[in-house]
C-alpha cells in the first residue's frame, strides 16, 4: 500500500532546459525598409510582409546560435515552426525603416522559443512583436532531434 501511495506522489522526470542568460541584450537580427509594394489597399504594410521580415530575422538569429545553412545542409537537419503569435502594435507605412531585435526565451533539448520585436526606427515605436516556438528536426527521419551541444552552449553564453 505504501508503495502505491509513494508512486502516486512521485514527481515526473523532466528533461533539463538550457539556462538562458536573461541579462543578454536582444540582438539586432534585421534592418530593412517598407516599400510601396509591401502595402495593401488600406495603405499600410500587409501582414504577409511582417511575417517575411520576422522570418528573415529568424534565420539571422539561428546563424548567430550556430544553426547555419551549412550546418543544416551537412547534417540533414532543419527547423519547423510549431507556434507563431504576432501582436500588431502600430501600422507601418511606405518609406518607414524598421529594425528587429531578437531575444531567446527558452531552449530545451529539441525546442527553441524566442521573441522578435519590430521597431520603426524613426520614432522608436514598437510596430509588432512575434513570439515563435520551433523544433529542431532530422529532415530524413522527419522527427525532432536534439540540438547540437555547441548550440545549447552558445544559448547559455553571456
Amino acid at each position: 500500500m505504501a508503495k502505491t501511495a509513494k508512486a502516486a506522489t512521485a514527481k515526473p522526470k523532466t528533461k533539463p532546459k538550457a539556462k538562458i542568460n536573461k541579462a543578454a541584450e536582444p540582438a539586432v537580427t534585421y534592418k530593412g525598409a517598407v516599400y510601396p509594394w509591401h502595402c495593401d489597399h488600406v495603405g499600410h504594410m500587409n501582414v504577409m510582409h511582417y511575417v517575411g521580415k520576422f522570418d528573415e530575422a529568424t534565420w539571422n538569429f539561428f546563424t548567430d546560435l550556430g544553426l547555419t545553412p551549412a550546418y543544416f545542409r551537412d547534417h540533414h537537419c532543419g527547423m519547423a515552426a510549431v507556434q507563431q503569435n504576432i501582436t500588431y502594435k502600430r501600422e507601418l507605412l511606405a518609406g518607414e525603416v524598421v529594425e528587429i531585435r531578437t531575444r531567446l526565451i527558452e531552449m530545451r533539448e529539441r525546442v527553441i522559443r524566442f521573441e522578435h520585436v519590430m521597431v520603426e526606427r524613426g520614432s522608436g515605436e514598437v510596430a509588432a512583436i512575434c513570439d515563435l516556438t520551433g523544433v529542431h528536426l532530422d529532415r530524413r527521419a522527419r522527427k525532432a532531434v536534439p540540438f547540437p551541444a555547441n548550440v545549447l552552449t552558445k544559448a547559455k553564453a553571456p
